[in-house]
């Protein structure tokens, strides 16, 4: 009981449906999730840290930056979430946030946050 708890507690909150709805094209990082969801690195960690601690999302290190994607088990383990992954897909503001991915440059703009 208190896994689905946690769970449906990680799903309650728009900044972190949309992050899953932005994982479930590509991984990202978090300096990429903060652009596209015009939000502060800090609140997108937190907002991972949420999401990992439910088992929802996996992260991988690849040079300077760490990759979040979903957990490979995710719509296995739990065929509602896709449901609902897909019903926030069809929201016109997430529908241009997924558009937005394939233009981000991750040297760029990760660069520049930083500087």
């Amino acid at each position: 009981m208190e896994y689905i708890e946690k769970l449906l507690k990680a799903l309650a909150d728009k900044n972190r449906l949309n992050i899953l709805t932005l994982l479930n094209h590509k991984k990202l990082c978090v300096c990429e999730l903060a652009e596209l969801l015009d939000i502060t690195q800090p609140s997108v960690s937190k907002h991972l840290k949420k999401l990992k601690e439910a088992g929802l999302i996996s992260s991988e290190q690849d040079g300077f930056w760490t990759n979040y994607y979903l957990s490979k088990e995710l719509f296995k383990n739990h065929k509602f979430i896709k449901l609902i992954l897909d019903e926030v897909q069809e929201l016109k503001d997430v529908q241009q946030r997924t558009k937005q991915i394939q233009s981000l440059e991750r040297k760029k703009l990760c660069c520049k946050k930083q500087s």
